[in-house]
């Protein structure tokens, strides 16, 4: 039953990614349309003419197709860091590690396996995870006769690894997308940018006296892309940075509840 639950809630996670970028780009789009393109946001009520002073939905809409591009993976951008944020927040646990394998260690020292998976029960989170995995095996190998120490530490250890190797692509989950448009973010900036100084430069190669209109035009759809385009990028590579920084200390505190474990285990059987 708790496999099928699992498997269920995995699917879940997989249709969430899968579904987010067509959203954020049919979302990107009638922003960009609706909202931005709205006539009341230029001179003359139409979107054919320059924006108004200050307007900025009038101005960036001027950036032109590639606007709601970058839009999109801004959405996605967003999206993500919210779904890593309450993902990692999660896998923490609601204690602090230290004090939650302390707890578990007495309860060992007095064989009392219940109390510990209960202590796991309370604590929740990847790490808490990985122990209740590893007190499993514990329970079992003390029952075990056929092994020796060693090959019964070695096999605790292989446990907490394969535990371990579980738990993390849960929580790496998604941040491959954000490593992603770090780099995509900047390239369709630069897109943007050499389009609209196409369109600028056409308009200084039109016979006659250059149309400013024209001009203006292609300068603001380059500048604009690049902001924005730069601007997505360095939101995607913060969180990031941010998320493989935590992901890296609960990793951190998965070995270090691991090794006290087999710490235990060691010193109990000495």
């Amino acid at each position: 039953m708790k496999n099928n639950s699992s498997a269920s809630h995995k699917k879940i996670k997989v249709n969430f990614s899968s579904l987010v970028i067509p959203v954020a780009f049919l979302t990107a789009l009638g922003v960009f349309h609706f909202i931005m393109g709205n006539p009341s946001n230029f001179q003359g009520g139409s979107s054919e003419n320059a924006a108004l002073p200050g307007n900025y939905f009038g101005i960036i809409y001027k950036g032109g197709f590639i606007v709601p591009v970058i839009m999109t993976l801004l959405l996605t951008v967003l999206t993500f860091v919210v779904e890593r944020f309450i993902a990692i927040q999660k896998a923490t646990g609601k204690h602090a590690v230290s004090s939650f394998v302390q707890e578990v260690k007495m309860h060992l020292a007095n064989n009392d396996f219940e109390a510990a998976l209960v202590a796991c029960d309370r604590q929740k989170g990847s790490v808490a995870s990985v122990v209740r995995s590893v007190l499993k095996k514990y329970r079992t190998l003390e029952k075990e006769q056929s092994m020796n120490k060693d090959q019964k530490i070695a096999s605790l250890q292989k446990e907490i690894e394969e535990a371990t190797s579980l738990e993390l692509p849960g929580l790496e989950q998604n941040l491959v997308i954000l490593a992603t448009i770090t780099s995509l973010a900047t390239l369709m900036g630069l897109l943007g940018t050499v389009l609209g100084m196409i369109r600028a430069f056409s308009a200084l190669a039109n016979a006659g006296a250059p149309d400013s209109v024209a001009l203006a035009a292609g300068i603001s759809e380059a500048l604009i892309n690049t902001a924005f385009g730069i601007g997505t990028a360095a939101l995607a590579l913060i969180f990031y940075n941010v998320f493989t920084t935590r992901i890296d200390k609960i990793t951190y505190s998965i070995d270090e509840a691991g090794v006290s474990l087999v710490q235990s285990y060691n010193e109990k059987h000495a």
